[in-house]
């Protein structure tokens, strides 16, 4: 049986999913009360700009990319611990009303050490999305220019035409990667590398 509390909250994230043709600004604190409100992992509420963005369940495509990205990163930065690799669920606030929730990011080692305990995570060296339906145009469109402002590498998985979109601050267009995606961030002894090729045909099981 739900209580009270608990069937008001899901009928008011439900209600919230309902309209999204009315504009208004949110706040920030307005979007933490939400989050507070529905501890599940989905859906998932981000703030751009008064913006509410609300992104419902991925797809297990989705979250295997996620995953696979992350294992990718992880392994490399144990071997150039210049950052750490985290998923979301997990807060980020680059601007006073901006909080997203990146599908996959690297932190710098300091912020490493103090979001073990404080959040949000306000400083980023890498952020990835992956793209979902429900996804494309917050993540090409009203995401991106926050992440140009504030974070070096800004990657695009595009699981249809298994590529990668690499933005950097001052790109007006991305860097569009089929073959290789190479990183190297400052403090690494050698450079990240991800066959797309591989790592799409094990997102999708190809033979």
């Amino acid at each position: 049986m739900f209580g009270r509390a608990t069937l008001f909250r899901t009928r008011r994230a439900e209600h919230i999913m309902a309209m999204p043709a009315i504009k208004r600004r949110w706040t920030a604190r307005e979007v933490r009360q939400l989050i507070a409100e529905n501890p599940l992992q989905t859906p998932r509420y981000e703030l751009v700009d008064g913006e509410l963005l609300v992104t419902p369940s991925p797809t297990g495509a989705h979250q295997l990319a996620v995953a696979l990205l992350w294992k990718a990163l992880y392994e490399y930065l144990t071997r150039n611990p210049v950052g750490r690799a985290l998923t979301s669920p997990l807060d980020v606030q680059l601007e006073p009303e901006n909080i997203v929730q990146p599908d996959v990011l690297v932190v710098p080692p300091q912020e490493a050490r103090r979001v073990l305990t404080e959040m949000p995570a306000t400083e980023l060296i890498l952020v990835a999305e992956v793209l979902s339906p429900s996804s494309g145009r917050h993540d090409r469109v009203t995401k991106r220019p926050p992440y140009q402002r504030h974070v070096p590498e800004y990657w695009i998985v595009d699981l249809d035409a298994r590529l990668v979109e690499r933005w950097r601050p001052p790109d007006e267009r991305p860097e569009v990667l089929t073959k290789h995606l190479i990183w190297h961030p400052s403090g690494a002894t050698e450079s990240f590398s991800l066959d797309l090729p591989r790592y799409f045909a094990e997102i999708f099981g190809d033979d």
